[in-house]
């Protein structure tokens, strides 16, 4: 997720997660001018994990937190499918291993 490859946007993301927050409060942490937390919020946007509303000169930023839910799953999914053939893997060679040291018993005796 290139979105939250930059830390001003991850941490952007971490206070909106919290509650929705105006883009004027979300700015004022950061030593950069209030155009490039925009454009760090609108990349967000796009990659749909934040909402932005307007109340009438406000600016309102919320989490959204479907994207996640989705990569995590599809995390989730391949991280077993990885464990389930590593640990095979991981079997085959301690078998070989085993194999191995037992030849190298019966040659010695």
């Amino acid at each position: 997720m290139a979105a939250l490859a930059h830390p001003t946007r991850r941490a952007i993301l971490e206070r909106v997660m919290r509650r929705e927050t105006r883009v004027t409060e979300l700015a004022k942490p950061f030593a950069i001018s209030l155009t490039a937390v925009s454009k760090h919020i609108r990349i967000l946007e796009q990659a749909r994990l934040v909402r932005r509303r307007r109340v009438w000169r406000e600016h309102l930023v919320s989490f959204n937190p479907a994207p996640l839910d989705q990569l995590s799953e599809w995390i989730e999914k391949h991280r077993k499918f990885w464990n389930e053939k590593l640990d095979a893997l991981e079997a085959l060679l301690k078998e070989e291993d085993e194999a191995a040291r037992s030849q190298r018993s019966q040659r010695t005796q």
